[in-house]
């Protein structure tokens, strides 16, 4: 499994971006993804993920404002930011895991692949 992200930018407070990650070699259908960020000096911190059966989870601090939604046919998983903020100035990274998430799906641990990230910067 091979995931490449892509549609990190520099923006302004309020702008919206929309992040892509692609995954390669596999069925996407198979896999729940997740996208997690990490700012510079921070751990990296879950965002949203969206489950092999379409259901979905955000963080608190993005709830409302980012969605994640997934292409079957693209085998490709989404990250729809809006009104974006400068604290979600991050490396943004999508990860897979093969089947269900379980009560984890918010934890590093719970993903098996991992993309090499796409920069994202919100001035103020």
């Amino acid at each position: 499994v091979q995931l490449q992200a892509s549609g990190g930018g520099l923006v302004q407070a309020g702008a919206s971006l929309r992040l892509s990650c692609l995954l390669s070699g596999h069925n996407i259908q198979r896999y729940s993804m997740g996208w997690f960020r990490q700012a510079p000096g921070k751990e990296r911190e879950f965002v949203s993920a969206i489950t092999i059966n379409g259901g979905t989870f955000d963080a608190s601090s993005v709830k409302g404002r980012f969605t994640v939604s997934k292409d079957n046919d693209k085998n490709t998983v989404y990250l729809q930011m809006n009104s974006l903020k400068p604290e979600d100035t991050a490396v943004y990274y999508c990860a897979a895991k093969g089947g269900l998430l379980g009560s984890d799906n918010y934890t590093t641990t719970a993903y098996n692949y991992w993309g090499q990230g796409t920069l994202v910067t919100v001035s103020s």
